[in-house]
C-alpha cells in the first residue's frame, strides 16, 4: 500500500459489531496521539443482549425479526448522523486530530461528508468468523437458553449489517479491510503513520 499524499486530520472507522473497530481506533490513537470517540458511547440501540439483558432488550431481540431490528438500527444511525457530522466538521475546522469509530458511521452516511481531510475505512469479516467472535465475546456456551436466543438474534442482525456495510462501502469507494487479515490491518496502520511522518517533516 503506497504512502498517502494527503494529510487527513480525521479517521473514521465503521463496520458492524465485533469487527475490531475499537481495537483499530486505539492502535491508531497510540500511533498518532489523537483523541478517540466511539459512537456507541453517544447512543446505543438497544445494546448487546448479554450478560443479562434488560426485559425490554430481551423482548426487542426475541419478538422482532432480524430484518426488523436491522431496519431499526439503520434508522437509529440516520438519526444520529447530524450530531456526528457536526462533531466531524468541528474537528476539521479546528485542525485537530480525531479517530472516530462506530457502527453509526455507515458508509452511505460517511459518503455525504464534504470534508476532504477525513480518511474513511470499513471493517468487515466473513460470516463464520464474525459469528464466532460474537459467541466468544458473549460467552455463548455458558448462557441459558433464553439469553442464547437473544444472542442468536443479535448475530443474525449483525450479519445483515455486515453485508450491507460492505455493499455500501464498495458502492461509495470506501476502503474495506477484513478484520482477520492482520497483514492488511498492519499495512493500513503503517501507511497512516508514514503519511504523518512525511507531513510532519515537510510542515513549515
Amino acid at each position: 500500500m503506497p504512502t498517502r499524499k494527503r494529510s487527513e486530520r480525521c479517521i473514521l472507522i465503521t463496520g458492524t459489531s465485533h469487527t475490531g473497530k475499537s481495537t483499530l481506533a486505539r492502535r491508531l490513537s497510540q500511533q498518532l496521539g489523537w483523541k478517540v470517540i466511539s459512537t456507541d458511547q453517544l447512543a446505543r440501540h438497544p445494546g448487546r443482549p448479554w450478560p443479562q439483558p434488560r426485559l425490554q432488550v430481551a423482548e426487542y431481540y426475541t419478538k422482532l425479526t432480524p430484518q426488523t431490528t436491522f431496519w431499526f438500527l439503520k434508522v437509529h444511525h440516520e438519526n444520529m448522523w447530524p450530531q456526528l457530522e457536526g462533531m466531524i466538521g468541528t474537528v476539521a475546522e479546528k485542525g485537530q486530530g480525531l479517530v472516530m469509530e462506530g457502527c453509526a458511521l455507515r458508509p452511505e452516511l460517511m459518503a455525504r461528508l464534504n470534508t476532504p481531510d477525513c480518511l474513511r475505512v470499513c471493517l468487515h469479516d466473513d460470516p463464520a468468523e464474525l459469528s464466532a467472535r460474537i459467541h466468544w465475546a458473549s460467552a455463548y456456551e455458558t448462557r441459558p437458553p433464553d439469553i442464547r436466543a437473544c444472542i442468536d438474534a443479535f448475530v443474525e442482525r449483525s450479519l445483515l449489517d455486515n453485508e450491507a456495510q460492505v455493499e455500501a462501502a464498495r458502492a461509495h469507494q470506501i476502503q474495506l479491510i477484513r478484520t482477520t487479515d492482520s497483514e492488511a490491518v498492519d499495512l493500513f496502520c503503517q501507511s497512516v503513520t508514514d503519511a504523518w511522518k512525511v507531513t510532519s517533516a515537510t510542515a513549515p
